[in-house]
Formats: C-alpha cells, sequence, structure tokens
C-alpha cells in the first residue's frame, strides 16, 4: 500500500491527499513533521514534504507524487486525455505553484507564524503578485473548475494554494490580491466535496498537533 508521509497541514500534502482520495487509490498517512532528521533525509533529501512511499521505492517533490499517480492508477484520471488539454492544465499549475505560491512564501512568516518582512520585500512581493495574478486570471475558467467544466488535477492544486495565497497577501499588504478572481465562490463550492471536507477536517486535527509539539 502507498503510503503519504508528511503533516496535514501543509498544502502540498493535501495536494497530493486529495489527488489519492479523489482517485480512489487505497494510501497509509503517515506522521511525519520536517524536522531534517536522518531518517526524513534518507527519503527525501532536501527534507521537504511529503513524500511517497511505493512499492518501488520513495517518490519526493508533490508535482511528480501526482504524476506519478496519474501513470500508476489511471482508472480515475485527472488530467485531460488529449495532449494539449492536458498541457494547459499543467500550465495553470505552473502558474499557481511558481507564480502565485512561490511568490506568497515570502509573506508566510509575518501572515502565519508571527515573524515579521521588511517594506521593501513587501513591496516587491505586492507587485510581483499583481501581475501574476493577472496573469493566471487570463488563463484560469472557473466554470466551475479551474480548468474547465471537469475537477481534475488543477484543482487539487488550486484547493491547496489559492486560499493561502489570499490569506497571507490581505494578513501582510492589507490586500487580497486574489479579490478580483471567484477563488471564494470556488472554495465554498469545493468545500461541499466530501473528500475536501475530510482534507479539512484532518487540516484542522493537525493544526491542534502542530501547537502541542
Amino acid at each position: 500500500m502507498l503510503k503519504l508521509c508528511g503533516f496535514a497541514t501543509s498544502n502540498y500534502h493535501n495536494k497530493v491527499k486529495l489527488a489519492l482520495l479523489e482517485k480512489g487509490v487505497a494510501f497509509e498517512e503517515v506522521l511525519v513533521w520536517p524536522d531534517r532528521a536522518p531518517s526524513l533525509l534518507q527519503s527525501s533529501p532536501l527534507g521537504k514534504l511529503p513524500y511517497l512511499e511505493t512499492e518501488q521505492g520513495v517518490v519526493c517533490e508533490s508535482q511528480v507524487m501526482v504524476e506519478y499517480l496519474e501513470d500508476a492508477y489511471p482508472a480515475v484520471p485527472l488530467l485531460p486525455a488529449d495532449p494539449f488539454a492536458a498541457a494547459k492544465v499543467r500550465e495553470l499549475i505552473t502558474f499557481m505553484e511558481l507564480h502565485l505560491e512561490l511568490v506568497a512564501r515570502e509573506l508566510y512568516a509575518e501572515a502565519f507564524f508571527g515573524g515579521s518582512i521588511a517594506d521593501d520585500v513587501k513591496a516587491k512581493t505586492l507587485k510581483l503578485l499583481k501581475r501574476n495574478v493577472a496573469a493566471f486570471a487570463s488563463l484560469a475558467k472557473f466554470s466551475p473548475y479551474v480548468a474547465g467544466a471537469e475537477f481534475g488535477l488543477a484543482d487539487c492544486v488550486a484547493l491547496a494554494h489559492l486560499p493561502l495565497v489570499s490569506m497571507a497577501s490581505k494578513n501582510v499588504l492589507g490586500e487580497d490580491v486574489l479579490a478580483d478572481v471567484p477563488v471564494r465562490e470556488y472554495v465554498r463550492m469545493m468545500s461541499q466535496r466530501p473528500h475536501v471536507q475530510t482534507i479539512n477536517n484532518d487540516r484542522r486535527a493537525n493544526q491542534a498537533l502542530m501547537k502541542n509539539r
């Protein structure tokens, strides 16, 4: 059986977890904290979480993991069969992960962990996020799902990342950079999916564990 190793507060963990749940793939969830212990580095050389234990060995990097799941468990696909349509989904994923979430990550220390960010970093991040959000908005469909009419891998990514980008920018920069994109309505719709409810409940339980570490 597959083992998803990580912690349920992580957006990248939940991206992979939602893909597993939606595809109906049996897996065990193993709690691993990001402590850079030798055992973690043996499975994930950069100490990044999550990682996926398979019968053949360990796979790290969340996008590699979900692509592996698509190849290994094709019965419930989360990518279109058409190569161009699949490429457009991957394009959206790249925009969300590299051009939105990774940029907004500069704000997380102040937004969520009690740290502080220099004003010049805030200004640079805001400028970059505004540019990148406009580009993302030109590609995303939200009709009703991110890539179009069907739920898919882009939604596993969007649900994991977009709310964090909204919260971090609002908390630190004083404005939600995604305010003009229908993220709030989208998240509300997605919250009706049973597997999303599982993700949300498990995340809240994991947050309580983190406080008691």
